[in-house]
């Protein structure tokens, strides 16, 4: 049996927890379907003892809370713009910042140093300055001593500002790819030349943290990967989602739809494989901007294709149990966390070579990789495993193993624990060729 987050925090070791600060995450939107690696990681924290405030620039609706710790996480979030549009916190949080007038005018300062070229780009800086001043009022009140960013984009900017406005620590976890497209605009050196430590998910990732950074600051940069629990994903905690028909090879896609990820691509290639392989069928989970779009391409190939919209954590895991072959043809991609859920659920993996996904996948051992928009390779892997059910179980293994062995999210939110709580750890990760 799988020990909770709750279970954990009673078995914490005291010492630990009492050398953490407390801590806010801030995230642009927060809690979102899409950003369970981000809910996990929190819930091992707090597991581990540490207080961890939530806080979001912007409110997501409920479609995007679909289990019970995103649920969970909406009611405690503290939402920057829905207190800004609240008078009496927006005034106080003026008076509050005209009474440190040195701290306000050196992130004011900071703001419009970092600021892009043009009216617009200055104008966002002060939208984030007043961000900043909302949320630091609403950290100082509330005793937190690190702030914590995920994404370098906007939400990163106010936290480097609530830095300067108050005497609270702040780091950032930078992801890829969206971290890296605009690292100019972003400030991404700024943001790493102040941080007290920068987290990145891959060896990929902090190769470009390095590209675009004083080398100076190098030594802060620390590998965390995102993670899994791998016992969820031991026992199915329900039937296929959907169920699964007599002789079926199902194919499985989790994640936002959205062109980035190369979904026409892979409906092509299920066009092409569906005479030769009757039993072939799609599952796509997840909902985005694409998802119109992507459901008028599917529509010939009536119910060899079903869309599922947003599934909770352990729906997903039973929508893993439930597969074949899970399946990512992004055009762009971090270390993609669906990837280590269908590893911990002991299933191969067909992904695109971009990126940190050579970190996770064994080309030939737990999955096979394809170059991005590829649709001769991305047909070529699916006709291979699909054909070799054997084939699929021993990728599955070995896939399950690697996950066990370096993404267990409860190793990774250790690790982030310590840096938290100030103590440098490993240079970079240990035993990296592991």
């Amino acid at each position: 049996m799988e020990m909770t987050p709750m279970n954990r925090a009673k078995t914490a070791p005291a010492a630990q927890a009492g050398a953490l600060p407390r801590i806010a995450y801030l995230v642009g939107q927060f809690p979102e379907a899409s950003l369970t690696f981000i809910t996990r990681e929190i819930e091992e924290l707090r597991a581990l003892g540490a207080e961890v405030l939530t806080c979001s620039i912007r409110k997501t609706p409920p479609v995007q809370h679909p289990g019970a710790s995103e649920k969970a996480m909406a009611e405690t979030t503290f939402n920057v713009l829905a207190a800004a549009r609240n008078p009496l916190r927006f005034a106080a949080s003026l008076v509050w910042l005209a009474r440190r007038p040195r701290r306000a005018l050196a992130a004011l300062k900071l703001a419009l140093a970092t600021s892009g070229p043009g009216p617009r780009a200055m104008l966002y800086q002060i939208i984030y300055f007043i961000e900043a001043a909302i949320l630091a009022r609403h950290l100082e009140r509330q005793g937190v001593g690190h702030v914590h960013s995920h994404f370098v984009v906007g939400n990163c900017t106010v936290a480097m500002l609530v830095a300067e406005m108050t005497a609270i620590r702040f780091s950032f976890t930078l992801h890829g790819p969206a971290d890296l497209f605009e690292p100019f605009r972003w400030r991404l050196d700024e943001k790493v030349a102040r941080a007290d430590f920068v987290s990145t998910i891959s060896y990929y990732a902090r190769s470009q943290i390095m590209f675009f950074s004083d080398p100076a600051h190098w030594e802060k940069i620390r590998i965390i990967h995102c993670g899994v629990r791998p016992a969820l994903y031991e026992t199915p905690p329900g039937p296929p989602i959907p169920p699964r028909a007599e002789g079926e090879i199902r194919l499985l896609f989790v994640g936002r739809l959205a062109p980035v990820k190369g979904l026409r691509v892979l409906l092509e290639a299920l066009a092409e494989l569906a005479p030769e392989i009757p039993g072939l069928r799609l599952v796509l989970v997840g909902d985005g901007p694409d998802r119109a779009r992507l459901e008028e391409a599917a529509a010939p190939l009536g119910d060899r294709v079903t869309f599922t919209g947003y599934l909770s954590q352990d729906e997903v895991a039973g929508a893993m149990q439930g597969t074949d072959i899970c399946v990512l043809p992004s055009f762009a991609e971090g270390v993609p966390v669906v990837l280590m859920e269908a590893f911990a659920s002991a299933k191969p993996v067909i992904a695109t070579q971009v990126a940190g996904v050579g970190e996770l996948v064994a080309q030939g051992e737990s999955g096979l990789i394809v170059p991005p928009g590829d649709r001769d390779s991305l047909i070529a892997a699916i006709r291979k495993l699909a054909a070799d059910p054997d084939l699929r179980a021993r990728m599955g293994a070995a896939g399950r193993a690697k996950v066990v062995a370096d993404f267990d999210i409860s190793v990774e939110a250790s690790r982030l624990a310590r840096l938290f709580a100030g103590q440098a750890g490993d240079a970079v990760r240990p035993d990296p060729l592991s």
